[in-house]
This record gives C-alpha cells, sequence and structure tokens, in this order.
C-alpha cells in the first residue's frame, strides 16, 4: 500500500490483537512507515480501588507484553510510537488516526455474546469515524486455542519447549 504514513494498531491482549499487530508489523515495514501500537484504558467498577497510574501501566504492559510474544521485543529497524490512551478502544484508536494517509489496523471481534452486551463493536465505530483504511485480521483456529495463554502473560505453547 503506497502512501501509508503511519500504521495503527489496537492491541487488547486477545490474540486477534495479535494477529492484528503481525500484520501492522509487516504493513510497517513494507511502506516506511511509523507503526503506533494503542492500548485503551478504562476504569471499571472493580478497579474503583485502584489508582490511576497502575491501570495505565497494566495497559502500558500489555502493549510490552504483545510485542513479547510475538517478536521477543520490539523489533528493530521500525520507528514505534506506542500510545496509551485513558478512553474507550474505538475512540482511543480513531483519535490516533491523523489523515487518509493512515493505516488502521484491528483484530476481528469473536462474536462473544459479552462483547455484544458491551455496547457495540469496536471495528464499526473505527470504520464509520476514522477518516483512513481500516483492516480487521481474523486469527486462525490455532491462534483462539492459545487465547488464555495470551491474556495471561504465559509463555504460548509452542514456543515454550
Amino acid at each position: 500500500m503506497t502512501g501509508t504514513t503511519r500504521v495503527i494498531v489496537g492491541l487488547s491482549g486477545s490474540l486477534s490483537s495479535l494477529a492484528a499487530l503481525y500484520h501492522a508489523v509487516g504493513e510497517a515495514a513494507r511502506n516506511a512507515a511509523v507503526l503506533v501500537p494503542v492500548a485503551a484504558w478504562t476504569v471499571s467498577d472493580r478497579d474503583d480501588l485502584r489508582p490511576l497510574s497502575e491501570l495505565e501501566h497494566a495497559a502500558r504492559r500489555r502493549l510490552d507484553i504483545a510485542f513479547e510474544q510475538a517478536y521477543g521485543g520490539y523489533p528493530s529497524g521500525l520507528v514505534i510510537h506506542p500510545l496509551v490512551v485513558h478512553s474507550e478502544p474505538g475512540p482511543a484508536l480513531v483519535g490516533a488516526v491523523t489523515g487518509p494517509g493512515d493505516l488502521l489496523v484491528l483484530g476481528a471481534a469473536t462474536r462473544r455474546r459479552f462483547d455484544r452486551l458491551r455496547g457495540g463493536s469496536v471495528a464499526r465505530h473505527c470504520r464509520h469515524r476514522a477518516g483512513c483504511r481500516v483492516v480487521e485480521v481474523s486469527p486462525s483456529a490455532l491462534l483462539t486455542r492459545l487465547e488464555l495463554p495470551a491474556r495471561t502473560g504465559a509463555p504460548l505453547p509452542l514456543l515454550a519447549r
């Protein structure tokens, strides 16, 4: 894709977001674009007693874990500008877009009942409001089976020999 200046990728800790990270890193490398991994965080009812700095640190750690699991750390040879935003995921990702030359990469939704009940799709929000190309990346069946280790930060079974 020519003309891509920034590749923005949402990282939630899911395997779909890891698949999106692989795609985004490839796009950024092919186009000499800046990679902008985004972790959004909010305060939920169960987090009311935790300091905001702790919640922000957990979101930053989520970015680090994603790169550790996918690449063993942040890949060299790319310009990477991580972004941790106190916001719902959809608005955080749309807010990271700077223009039509950007590419927004998302992990495809899992279609779980709980996700639908939370109030709308992040992908739908981004497609309607981003002002740039939006790509959804689906995880393979293998990635789906590996979701629990990825969410907990445990080593992926295929890598932990």
